[in-house]
């Protein structure tokens, strides 16, 4: 067997919970710390990584997944030398790129041309070496009129396809990346998809999240399976997503009120979401074709005001390829005007529902109408439910449990 290009050696990563950590810290501070710490508060030891040991070969191609907060991004950053291990040793046998998040590296003050020259320096290329990439790299981030502009002035798009671009195009021997497919409008998630597979080709070792599982699937000889810190899992893709998935399903909560791995600015907040048939019955499993809700209820934080809401149910497949996207921007944009209840109760009604089987999660998302960035509440895999085929066309023809979908269709003849 070759020598490793990556080695991860009891590698465990611990933060203070409750403590704040300041740039200049006085005498003063000091002594405080001591004391607080001597009367056992203030500081709570958190294990993100919890002694893993895994090895990487060169020309591995290796998905890192898990529910949000299993260590999966702090393992990145660890691998990227951004922050320390608290215990334990990893060594890299190579150059490394890293993209986790839009522009980490990226001077403001410096155009992009400028920026590309100061990735590669980081890297240890040369002038020369850089120079031969810098078309390719600007034209595939499409940034050709602004290439010679500071960044700070660049969209978040340019940002992102930049940095992008630069990661992916410098030719390191190890390339660590963090939701890619994450970045850009849907354009550019496709030439992001089509350079991840043209660099796995090349024989180059790279690492990265995602949670875009059939992608993982597809391009991966071999995946992580990371949970509270801990490797759950480590081999063949597909089966290690599988187990992944299994966990999904029997762990997705439906009550939402105390789950914390959510985002927004929390004057409206869901409390609770499942699935419902016509009378009112809660679900776990419907039929193709059948007629079901997708309910949620809310609370408006006390002494808030809150109106004009985009209300946004996304459906995914258990692996996380999206199958729609129910919002009431679409259909119903007048439904949420308006300054809403303290509490209520949110129904999406699907008259016909046109999956035919599988396991689906749904997200829940509330956003300003107004602004249409600023959310007020959003969780991933809020609710799930298995689908079994049913008579959708209404013609006694059950359609085969491979068929994913139903779709309303006509046929005719015509003589020619």
């Amino acid at each position: 067997m070759p020598e490793p290009i990556i080695s991860v050696e009891h590698v465990s990563k611990e933060y203070s919970i409750g403590e704040q950590r300041e740039l200049y810290h006085t005498l003063r501070d000091s002594i405080v710390d001591w004391f607080k710490r001597k009367k056992g508060g203030a500081r709570h030891p958190f294990a993100a990584l919890n002694d893993i040991s895994f090895t990487v070969q060169p020309g591995e191609v290796v998905g890192i997944i898990g529910r949000n907060g299993a260590g999966k991004s702090t393992l990145l950053k660890l691998l990227s030398r951004i922050t320390d291990p608290t215990t334990g040793q990893i060594v890299m046998r190579g150059r490394v790129a890293s993209l986790l998040e839009v522009g980490t590296g990226f001077h403001p003050e410096l155009t992009g041309r400028e920026n590309i020259y100061l990735s590669g320096a980081v890297l240890g290329m040369s002038k020369a070496e850089i120079e031969k990439k810098m078309d390719e790299i600007i034209a595939f981030a499409e940034v050709e009129k602004f290439i010679d502009t500071p960044v700070k002035r660049f969209s978040s798009g340019m940002y992102t396809r930049l940095a992008f671009s630069v990661a992916a195009h410098l030719d390191p021997e190890i390339l660590v990346v963090d939701e890619v497919l994450a970045v850009g409008d849907t354009g550019f998630q496709k030439k992001c998809l089509g350079k991840m597979e043209s660099v796995a080709q090349q024989g180059r070792t790279v690492l990265f999240v995602s949670h875009q599982l059939e992608f993982l699937a597809q391009l991966c000889q071999r995946c992580l399976f990371l949970d509270q810190g801990k490797i759950i899992a480590d081999g063949p893709a597909r089966p290690v997503i599988d187990q992944y998935v299994r966990m999904v399903r029997e762990l997705t909560p439906t009550s939402l009120r105390d789950r914390r791995d959510r985002s927004g600015q929390g004057n409206f907040r869901f409390t609770e979401t499942w699935v419902e048939d016509t009378q009112g019955h809660r679900l776990r499993q419907v039929a193709g074709g059948q007629s079901i809700k997708i309910v949620a209820t809310y609370e408006v934080k006390p002494g808030a005001t809150v109106s004009n809401l985009v209300i946004s149910f996304a459906l995914l497949t258990i692996r996380n390829v999206v199958v729609t996207d129910l919002g009431t921007d679409t259909t119903n944009p007048v439904v949420f005007q308006g300054q809403l209840p303290p509490r209520g109760r949110i129904e999406c009604i699907i008259p016909r529902l046109p999956l035919n089987s599988g396991e689906f999660v749904y997200n829940v998302l509330a956003r300003s109408a107004h602004s249409g960035q600023e959310v007020e509440d959003w969780i991933k895999q809020a609710g799930v439910f298995s689908v079994e085929p049913g008579d959708f066309y209404k013609t006694g023809h059950i359609p085969g449990p491979l068929t994913m979908m139903c779709i309303e269709h006509e046929w005719n003849v015509q003589a020619l």
